[in-house]
């Protein structure tokens, strides 16, 4: 006689037996349950009865994410006045000195917006941490990550890279360029260009680069879209 695993058996309550679609195992039949599982909002029977040991949680990884409506904003909002919080107010004193006496003549005090002043020249060259493989490659309806047609890249011992391309290049002052395979590591990054013609465009990198032509056969040159901090038009060096 086959043994009966883990069902009960009862001359006067007889039960079906059934077996358990994940274990084997015999039970009672009505001791199986159906399994479920999350498919996008909702949970579906996946049809396969189981026993209590083998009946898993659905899993939340398959549940589909639903984000909630926004907020609904206040009236009367306070909202921080951003672009006057990031303006510095400095202030210089001028002192004159009497020719005849050599006694300073009282100081006159100015106020002057630093925002209108450079008093901290904006770096520009190839920030640390990014990767030419993750550039965004649309956004809104325009593609990034598009090739650049190089035909040179060279430098004349400054900080001035100059890349010569062989069809017009599309690009305006300040778009963004990645580049990568070049014979000399300082000229690659990400940098902000300034066109030259639609020809040819330049780039400044953070170091001087010796002269000479830097493209292989295995150069990139794409555009890109980095986000910039607040008041910079070009790329920072990090």
């Amino acid at each position: 006689m086959r043994p009966h695993g883990r069902a009960r058996v009862d001359s006067r309550n007889p039960q079906a037996f059934g077996v358990c679609d994940r274990c084997g195992f015999l039970y009672n039949h009505t001791n199986l349950s159906w399994q479920f599982d999350w498919a996008g909002v909702s949970l579906i029977n996946k049809r396969i009865l189981v026993c209590e040991s083998c009946n898993d949680t659905p899993q939340e990884q398959l549940r589909a994410i639903i984000v909630p409506a926004d907020p609904t904003p206040i009236i009367n909002a306070r909202v921080e006045l951003y672009a006057e919080a990031e303006t510095d107010y400095i202030t210089t004193t001028t002192i004159v000195i009497d020719p005849v006496t050599g006694i300073p003549i009282p100081s006159t005090t100015h106020i002057v917006n630093s925002s209108n002043v450079n008093y901290n020249p904006q770096p520009i060259g190839a920030p640390v941490g990014l990767d030419i493989n993750a550039i965004m490659p649309l956004q809104g309806k325009v593609a990034y990550g598009v090739n650049v047609p190089y035909l040179s890249v060279t430098s004349t011992g400054t900080t001035t890279v100059t890349v010569t391309c062989y069809s017009a290049h599309g690009l305006s002052d300040n778009n963004q360029v990645a580049v990568e395979g070049l014979t000399n590591p300082l000229a690659m990054g990400f940098y902000s260009v300034t066109v030259t013609n639609p020809m040819v465009f330049t780039y400044i990198t953070p170091s001087v680069v010796p002269s000479g032509s830097f493209a292989t056969s295995t150069t990139l040159i794409r555009t890109a879209n980095v986000g910039l901090p607040y008041g910079y038009d070009q790329i920072p060096q990090v």
